[in-house]
């Protein structure tokens, strides 16, 4: 009975020892989940705290910004201690206004009549408005910086020295003047002719060289660039340097009305002449008008004259491949139709003669020497035709000389009409002598 008891109070001895270790532990428990609790609650109010200061911060700035921007518009009396580097442009100033016709023809190439007239042609995009911050570059300024750059091809820093501006201000000047000129003068000046206008240059040629219906004369010239950074071989020529063509086409004065630029140096004077808009007007039958006239029993329509680099077409006369077995009669067409030809070479020579940044290597990124070259295209088509002076100084030897173009592939039959016509012609001015 002894034992009994001792076991009993045993057992309830040990059952109360483990309820109490058991309480400990849960009570143990539940202090640590709820200083997991409170360390969650104080993390909480941090980030809220963080979140308030950052909120208070971007507030103060917010109200500093409109303190400042109030000020400004106030015209508070407060500025900057510097603003902008102080720049001369006393010659543009102050010595430019005072120049000769005679001067204002050489540095610009066009009289100040001109100018003006070039002024307010490209005025609605190149007009700019002051603002808080600085004064903008008055349009005769930018007209001006472009016209410098284009007649002497220097670099941007000694016309940035010259006008008073900076360098990439005089950048942003050439740049936005050749796309005014694109948009507003080359449409222009620079387009295909109507049907009055073709008879008139077809009337032109005839009485000055004696060839009839023929309304231009084509060619291609080479514009000295930078080896650009992609596909640099590309733009390499046959004499050995890189180049931009361009393609013209000329009426009998000299003036251009088709102009096709841009495409790499390598490329051949025919290849060149099958990517243009002309060949596609050509080949649909589009360029020309319905005119033609009957030439030693040829059907003979308009035409233009081109060189032994291209390809002969019934609207595309060459001369005759001298292999050293011409005839009187041939001999007698190629000399003709090479005077008459000229034209397009004397309008190359005054375009670059006048905007030498064209016989210049030019470092300025491929596209905007493309429209640097439509757009002196577009400026010679507007001395000219409003009589400006042209100096025979200004040509002068270029050390990068045209390339001489390799012949064209052998044509199919299909340049037929083409070697009739010129048979045609030959004859025609065989009859005049």
């Amino acid at each position: 009975m002894e034992n009994l008891v001792v076991i009993v109070f045993m057992v309830l001895r040990l059952w109360l020892v483990l309820g109490a270790r058991l309480r400990a532990r849960q009570a143990e428990r539940r202090r640590l989940r709820q200083l997991r609790r409170d360390e969650r609650r104080i993390k909480s109010a941090k980030r809220c705290q963080a979140i308030l200061q950052q909120y208070k911060t971007l507030l103060r700035l917010r109200l500093r910004r409109r303190r400042i921007l109030m000020a400004i518009l106030e015209g508070s009396s407060r500025r900057r201690a510097i603003w902008s580097l102080n720049r001369s442009s006393d010659w543009w100033d102050n010595c430019a206004p005072r120049y000769t016709e005679a001067q204002w023809l050489q540095h610009f190439r066009m009289s100040e009549e001109t100018f003006m007239f070039l002024c307010n042609k490209l005025r609605p995009a190149l007009q700019r408005k002051d603002t808080f911050f600085r004064e903008c570059v008055p349009l005769r300024k930018i007209v001006a910086i472009a016209l410098w750059k284009f007649a002497t091809g220097s670099d941007y820093r000694p016309i940035s020295v010259l006008f008073g501006v900076g360098i990439s201000t005089v950048a942003k000047c050439v740049k936005d003047f050749c796309a005014a000129a694109e948009a507003l003068l080359l449409p222009e000046l620079i387009n295909v002719p109507n049907e009055g206008k073709f008879w008139e240059i077809a009337s032109y040629f005839e009485s000055r060289w004696g060839l009839p219906q023929c309304v231009g004369a084509i060619d291609g010239s080479h514009i000295p660039i930078i080896a650009p950074r992609n596909f640099h071989t590309d733009y390499f020529n046959r004499k050995g340097w890189h180049s931009l063509i361009l393609q013209a086409v000329v009426d009998g004065k000299g003036l251009f009305w088709n102009v096709f630029a841009g495409l790499p140096g390598s490329m051949h004077d025919a290849r060149v002449l099958r990517l243009s808009a002309i060949w596609d007007l050509a080949s649909r039958g589009n360029l020309f008008p319905d005119h033609s006239i009957q030439i030693a029993g040829v059907d003979f329509g308009y035409c233009i004259l081109d060189d032994s680099a291209y390809p002969l077409q019934d609207w595309l006369l060459k001369p005759f491949t001298d292999t050293g077995r011409l005839t009187e009669q041939q001999l007698l067409f190629n000399k003709k139709f090479s005077r008459a030809r000229v034209v397009v070479e004397n309008a190359f020579g005054r375009l670059k003669g006048r905007w030498r940044c064209l016989l210049k290597r030019n470092d300025c990124d491929v596209s905007l020497v493309r429209s640097m070259i439509l757009t002196c295209c577009a400026l010679h088509n507007l001395c000219e035709s409003h009589g400006e002076h042209y100096d025979n100084v200004w040509t002068t030897e270029t050390e990068y000389p045209e390339p001489v173009a390799a012949p064209p592939p052998p044509q199919n039959t299909g340049d037929v009409g083409g070697r009739a016509k010129r048979d045609a012609l030959m004859m025609h001015l065989v009859g005049q002598q």
